[in-house]
């Protein structure tokens, strides 16, 4: 009886401590969600599209544009072939000539053509310092306000040759869209003006942008056929600025249809006697 006392005793006295040792624990720490884990997946917003080789569009628009001019006696035989045709081109100008030549770019722009920087004296602009780089834009931007009054929109490095940082802080600074192209007939390398049309019309379609020079002799030989050629295939020609408004998200591509796979014949299994089909046998062979 004694002992039955004693042990419940013990097993109370037990409970009790428990009690109090637990209302005196500190409270259990939150844990936090690791950071090292993968990124927030919502979309910044985008950026907008600085360069442009070509476009997408719904129609049979292309833009002709031409570089290093003006040129004294070209660039207005050039104007006026444009202009039989209804034809509109954007004029990358080289800014020593612009500054020589205000008045072809005064009437370029009064028959509804675009005037482009094109660098002061085309050099390799993706080999020069953001300085020297800065000054060759700015001079020609500065001859082509003083020839027809407004600020070019659009620029295109010599050769091509640009940095991806340099198209940043180009476009930062100047407000400039970079303009490449996806035709290039090599023009500059004078294969012969049939060879020029040739390559045009072979590499165009709509939303192109089709480089060509206006002070070479062989590109001015070229354009008469070239037109006529583009004229019969339905093309419109109209200023890059205009392109580039037209512009429209390219369809998405169709997903490849899933042809099923053939059903392997059955393998016979060891020990199988296989009877061979009969064949006949074919004429000469």
């Amino acid at each position: 009886m004694f002992v039955r006392q004693l042990l419940a005793l013990t097993s109370i006295s037990f409970v009790i401590l428990r009690t109090v040792s637990g209302q005196n624990a500190p409270p259990a720490q939150s844990v936090e969600k690791s950071n090292s884990g993968p990124a927030s997946t919502a979309a910044s917003p985008a950026q907008p599209q600085v360069t442009f080789n070509s476009v997408y569009v719904e129609g049979p628009y292309i833009a002709l544009t031409f570089d290093d001019g003006p040129a004294p006696t070209l660039t207005p035989k050039l104007l006026d072939l444009l202009a039989a045709h209804h034809m509109k081109a954007t004029f990358f100008v080289v800014g020593q000539n612009a500054a020589d030549h205000p008045d072809i770019l005064k009437r370029a722009v009064r028959e509804g053509h675009e005037i482009a920087n094109h660098s002061w004296s085309h050099p390799n602009l993706g080999k020069m310092s953001d300085e020297a780089v800065r000054k060759e834009l700015q001079k020609t931007d500065d001859a082509i306000v003083a020839a027809i009054g407004k600020r070019p929109t659009l620029m295109r490095p010599p050769y091509g040759s640009i940095t991806a940082r340099q198209k940043h802080w180009i476009h930062e600074e100047f407000g400039y869209r970079i303009i490449i192209w996806d035709v290039d007939p090599l023009d500059w390398k004078r294969p012969g003006p049939s060879v020029v049309t040739s390559r045009i019309l072979k590499e165009t379609h709509p939303g192109s942008i089709v480089l060509a020079h206006d002070i070479h002799p062989p590109t001015l030989e070229a354009m008469p056929s070239t037109f006529d050629q583009l004229d019969r295939k339905g093309f419109k020609s109209v200023t890059v600025t205009e392109l580039l408004a037209m512009a429209k998200p390219p369809p998405p591509k169709p997903k490849p249809t899933v042809t099923p796979r053939a059903i392997a014949a059955p393998v016979a299994s060891p020990g199988a006697v296989s009877t061979p089909p009969a064949t006949a046998s074919t004429p000469g062979g």
